[in-house]
């Protein structure tokens, strides 16, 4: 469950604002950590203190939008001055951001596995592609179900094959090439369902499954059941590629920036988090011979007039002899 400073906290530390250069705060989420500080300053600037211990090395960001850090002496509700990592909300509309921020910090810090200015860097490089975007609507039930597919086929199939941070490359879908997964001589089409019926699959559109001009075309079916029990979730598997990520900066920005463009934000992760779904069976598939599918190549005179988008579903069942793989470990990438 993702955690986050409360709004009262914010509310009464407005009624308390300093006179001069002074802060007054709180702390942000007591219940996890007396670390983290929630403060305000004379011009009601929202800000959250990391409090340094002697050892802790400075810490500077000054890169990311809305937000800055800097390591700071600090005096608080003019008590003794000490030694702080600062980071400062300068957009008032990212005031919902910045609380989950703070959530992330306070979970960090209970943690204790990486150094202040360190997990300070790894939260912001996670937000940083998602500032301003919380508003946004939630995914739908499907739209989770099918990021889930391409983030698992990415991960436990061909980050498994090829390095993660070429993987994360391949990922083309979501900036607006036709295909999934994209390399020289092969792309990839990823499917997930829940259905009941088996690998039933709907295609979106008349040139979801037209192969490229060079190369093979496959499909990655995955069938999900929906469980309390299961141990797999969306949020969850984007974690685990993000700390598989971690000190690869240019990479995870590629996949935080496909994330976004796919209408992903971690600001809505625990609302994700509640659909647990469980593994029940996959497969890698040649799209070529009797594999079902419709392309403009099938309307002899084009697609007729006044057809506009052309969805359909496949059912994969009884095509075995096009399956080429079952698990990642009979995975060729190349």
């Amino acid at each position: 469950m993702s955690r986050q400073v409360n709004t009262e906290t914010w509310i009464k530390l407005e009624t308390l604002r300093p006179k001069g250069d002074n802060l007054t705060a709180r702390h942000a989420c007591p219940e996890v950590t007396d670390r983290l500080l929630a403060a305000v300053d004379s011009a009601g600037v929202r800000h959250l203190l990391i409090i340094l211990s002697a050892n802790d090395k400075p810490f500077r960001d000054l890169q990311s939008r809305g937000v800055s850090v800097d390591t700071r002496e600090l005096s608080i509700d003019g008590s003794e001055t000490g030694r702080y990592l600062d980071l400062v909300c300068h957009d008032s509309s990212g005031h919902s951001g910045f609380d989950l921020v703070g959530g992330d910090l306070a979970e960090g810090l209970r943690r204790g596995t990486s150094a202040p200015g360190e997990l300070v860097h790894q939260v912001l490089s996670k937000w940083r592609r998602f500032w301003g975007q919380t508003p946004r609507r939630l995914l739908t039930r499907d739209e989770q179900i099918g990021l889930f597919g391409e983030i698992w086929f990415l991960l436990m199939w061909l980050a498994s094959k090829v390095s993660l941070p070429e993987a994360v490359n391949r990922w083309r879908g979501p900036f607006g090439d036709r295909h999934d997964f994209e390399s020289p001589g092969l792309s990839i089409e990823v499917k997930a369902t829940t259905s009941t019926r088996g690998r039933i699959h709907r295609i979106n559109g008349i040139d979801q499954l037209a192969p490229p001009e060079a190369g093979r075309l496959l499909l990655f079916s995955v069938v999900l059941r929906e469980e309390a029990g299961a141990e797999h979730s969306l949020p969850a598997l984007v974690a685990s590629c993000r700390e598989r990520l971690t000190g690869e900066d240019e990479t995870l920005s590629t996949f935080d920036d496909a994330l976004g463009r796919l209408g992903y934000s971690p600001a809505h992760e625990e609302e994700y988090a509640k659909l647990h779904v469980r593994i029940v069976e996959e497969g890698l598939f040649r799209v070529e011979g009797r594999f079902p599918r419709l392309t403009r190549g099938h309307f002899a005179s084009g697609i007729p007039d006044g057809v506009g988008v052309v969805e359909y579903e496949i059912d994969l069942a009884g095509l075995g002899e096009l399956c080429i793989a079952r698990s990642a470990s009979e995975f060729a990438a190349a």
